[in-house]
């Protein structure tokens, strides 16, 4: 049976009629086409690729970094949750059978540590990072996991500076996937992290404001190293989170053109409920305002991140492609929304899913 969706304006304000097709997209056209089962959408209504939030902890079992993925995800606009190193490779049985569950599309990058977040300071002992068990889980779930993530902060670590990260690296290399870098309070720095890095690592909470550990903490240094690192195709991930993104930070890289790759949000039950996240429209509401186009928003959470975990067939608007889709509008509404560090920024509009289509099928957001 074949699904038409009428009168979707485009990104560019272009308005088309998408067909779909056994849950792929067969066509975008001006003209109008016959099918069965029509969704006609009114004036104002757009349509993007599924969003996909690249940078989430979508994995219900370990307090307080813990959500279910249909609550962050399809119900919020968000099409594919990548879960960012909630589960190890001890769990991931488990994390797998909720992800089938799921309505929405759930992959992860897998801790380097067994043990997940079950503790907070799951790098601070080396022997919880297994090569033979990590293998094990990438052969088992090879479409679900995408890639590695460590958490390389200080009380993450322990004693261990720059050596979870070398582990991470070699494991890495070894199955030919990308390494998903937290950023946080140092040791190790910024500067220490960023020569280990290669082409497809994502460094996560780029525009943080910890203290003597963010992109401009040592301007020449920083600058040169970061550049470097974006040169040789190293990526820069939003991750929002309670404690992770700064105005100051995002404002200052927009005038010195600092990119950023993906926006993430870095969401669990904990800032969905008190904020500052709340979901991902928020959050793309807050870059709105800061001056980006609607166009590099939405990329950023598309295009972008579905080229970063190497998954072809989301992420694009296009004849051939998953019929992932969000449908959002943008309301004239202002209010004033806080960073991470309590900073406020007021808006004029706000970036409001309506509905998604995962794989053809439609679901309404909350």
């Amino acid at each position: 049976m074949r699904k038409i969706i009428k009168n979707a304006m485009l990104i560019n304000g272009i308005k088309r009629n998408i067909v779909i097709k056994d849950h792929k997209i067969i066509e975008i056209t001006a003209r109008n086409p016959v099918g069965e089962n029509i969704i006609s959408l009114p004036d104002g209504v757009y349509v993007s690729p599924g969003w996909i939030d690249i940078h989430t902890h979508s994995f219900p079992k370990y307090e307080p970094y813990c959500s279910y993925p249909d609550e962050i995800g399809y119900k919020t606009g968000v099409t594919t949750v990548v879960d960012a190193g909630s589960s190890g490779a001890n769990d991931i049985d488990e994390f797998y059978r909720i992800a089938k569950k799921s309505i929405t599309r759930v992959l992860a990058f897998l801790n380097i540590s067994s043990v997940g977040l079950k503790i907070s300071n799951e790098l601070a002992d080396l022997s919880f990072i297994s090569f033979a068990e990590i293998e094990k889980a990438f052969a088992k779930y090879p479409n679900m996991i995408v890639g590695l993530k460590a958490r390389m902060s200080a009380s993450v670590i322990g004693m261990n500076g720059i050596e979870p990260l070398k582990f991470g690296k070699q494991i890495g290399r070894k199955l030919y996937k990308p390494l998903m870098v937290h950023i946080g309070s140092a040791p190790p720095k910024l500067t220490d992290i960023l020569p280990y890095l290669e082409q497809g690592d994502i460094v996560t909470h780029c525009f943080n404001e910890k203290k003597s550990n963010h992109i401009f903490s040592e301007q020449s240094e920083i600058n040169r190293k970061l550049i470097d690192a974006i040169h040789r195709g190293v990526y820069l991930d939003i991750g929002h989170g309670t404690s992770s993104f700064s105005y100051h930070i995002a404002k200052r890289a927009k005038e010195e053109k600092i990119p950023f790759h993906s926006i993430s949000t870095d969401i669990y039950e904990k800032n969905q409920l008190h904020g500052p996240v709340y979901d991902m429209g928020t959050t793309l509401s807050k870059f709105l305002a800061l001056g980006y186009s609607l166009e590099k928003i939405i990329q950023s959470v598309t295009e972008m991140p579905a080229k970063m975990i190497n998954k072809q067939g989301i992420g694009k608007l296009e004849k051939g492609a998953l019929a992932d889709l969000t449908f959002f509008t943008i309301e004239k509404e202002q209010m004033i929304l806080d960073d991470s560090f309590g900073h406020e920024l007021t808006i004029q509009k706000r970036i409001k899913p309506c509905a998604v289509m995962i794989g053809g099928n439609y679901y309404e957001c909350r």
